[in-house]
């Protein structure tokens, strides 16, 4: 609309602006608006009527989670330890939006230190889902993920080491890509992208449709030479040419054998896998090898990682941590750091590293002859807020287990990407995730447009209205 002049970059910045006073009350997804949207805005107007257009997203709004840099603008991941941090400069990938001419509309919020599937912290509180404001948008990204279903954005960045993309786009009814490990920059998040993380961590786009998160991965992709993993491979152009997936082969599954799926699950990825049958490609009811290690591989190689960045942001400020925080680091504090034990400790994650990098090698040669897996993202669609357990074929789950089919792929540094695929009978959203085969995002990408063609992608949430109880009546 902007690049033909149906509307203009101040009344798109506007409209966004008018959107966020009304809804942003009740969902509190965006923490922290960028001061100079609409000066931003009448400088893209201008270079639209002077024919100088920046790039593939000037004059475009959009949004940042909160653990990511935004120079000048606050980034606090969550954290009273960090509200008032003012970072000196962009992460790459945000550099990279702005560069193309997007507009920084605001921060979106997170769970303290991204580190639980609910967005609440103790800094702005909790986020609500807009199709259901007694339910999570889910996290980490889960702010990111309500604001662009409830059109408070157009598309924005998000993080992903444990489905942190995904999750809050299959709770709220988005597309979301967590790319390939080292495809575009983690430079400039909190905690950071290194070590350990750097196997799983990935930046990447949220969007309501498929079509903008390849757009937005072909502003963000590309190499850089800082970070421990990063791709030297040049970013797609805007205009690059989806692949044909006629003849391929696709395998799908809805039992990892860690955790079962709701009915309303099973079902979705089921009818997602008709859809791309019907579309042209060779599809099989099958586990891929590796695939049922992939939660206790997680727990083993990342579940750790988080001591350092925990302690050296609260040393001193322990009372300003929120309750999950305050439990993460006592768990830690126990545990006991004598050379004796720690040893043990080592050899533990050495070995786990070991399979993990054996059993990616297996997989990844698999998918030679099967290049794409069609999975759910998680046992469930979106909880209430507080759960901690979920029922799911009469059994009782964690909250954590229940997502083991988002973090297997963080394990391995697949990309994968989330699509809106149905709903619960309740009219919850439930998406399911594409997995493809490392650097072949744009193939997930065409999966992931055949699926949502077929099966209808993002609904409009209904109209938000808090009942006295402040639960939504609808």
């Amino acid at each position: 609309m902007i690049r033909t002049r149906a509307a203009s970059p101040v009344e798109v910045a506007e409209a966004h602006l008018r959107r966020i006073e009304s809804l942003n009350p009740v969902l509190n997804a965006i923490v922290t608006l960028a001061p100079d949207v609409l000066e931003r805005a009448r400088e893209a107007e201008g270079r639209v009527m002077r024919g100088e257009r920046r790039g593939a997203l000037d004059g475009v709004p959009l949004t940042v989670k909160d653990t990511i840099e935004t120079k000048g603008l606050r980034t606090t991941s969550g954290s009273r330890a960090r509200a008032l941090y003012l970072p000196a400069g962009d992460a790459p990938a945000v550099a990279r939006l702005r560069a193309a001419g997007a507009i920084l509309l605001g921060k979106t919020n997170a769970p303290e230190m991204a580190l639980t599937y609910e967005t609440d912290n103790p800094l702005f509180g909790q986020t609500r889902n807009p199709y259901d404001v007694r339910r999570t948008p889910g996290g980490s990204s889960g702010g990111e993920a309500a604001a662009i279903s409830a059109g408070l954005s157009p598309a924005g960045l998000g993080s992903d080491l444990v489905g942190s993309i995904r999750i809050p786009a299959h709770f709220c009814g988005i597309s979301g890509l967590k790319p390939t490990t080292g495809r575009v920059p983690s430079a400039g998040h909190f905690p950071p992208a290194i070590g350990p993380y750097s196997l799983g961590a990935a930046l990447g786009p949220m969007a309501r449709r498929v079509a903008d998160l390849s757009l937005l991965l072909s502003v963000i992709a590309g190499y850089n030479a800082p970070e421990p993993i990063s791709a030297p491979l040049a970013p797609n152009g805007t205009g690059a040419r989806r692949p044909s997936l006629q003849g391929l082969s696709l395998a799908w599954y809805s039992d990892d054998g860690v955790a079962p799926v709701s009915e309303s699950t099973r079902k979705t990825v089921r009818a997602a896998a008709r859809a791309l049958e019907e579309a042209g490609l060779i599809v099989t009811e099958r586990l891929p090898p590796g695939v049922a290690r992939g939660h206790a591989l997680w727990l083993a190689l990342f579940s750790r990682a988080i001591r350092g960045p925990l302690l050296e942001t609260y040393a001193g400020r322990e009372a300003e941590a929120g309750a999950f925080v305050r439990f993460m680091m006592s768990s830690l504090a126990a545990e006991t750091t004598t050379t004796a034990a720690a040893a043990p400790a080592l050899d533990q994650f050495t070995d786990a590293w070991m399979e993990r990098d054996r059993l990616r090698a297996a997989l990844v040669e698999w998918m030679n002859g099967t290049p794409l897996i069609l999975a759910p993202v998680g046992a469930t669609h979106a909880f209430e807020h507080g759960a901690r357990r979920i029922e799911i074929e009469g059994r009782s789950l964690s909250v954590f287990r229940a997502f083991s089919y988002a973090q297997t792929f963080n394990v391995f540094g697949l990309p994968a990407v989330c699509v809106r695929a149905g709903s619960t009978p309740e009219g919850l959203p439930i998406g399911v995730q594409l997995i493809g085969r490392p650097f072949e995002e744009e193939a997930v990408l065409a999966a992931a447009s055949l699926v949502e063609a077929a099966l209808g992608g993002w609904q409009a949430p209904p109209p938000l209205a808090l009942s006295p109880e402040g639960h939504n009546p609808l």
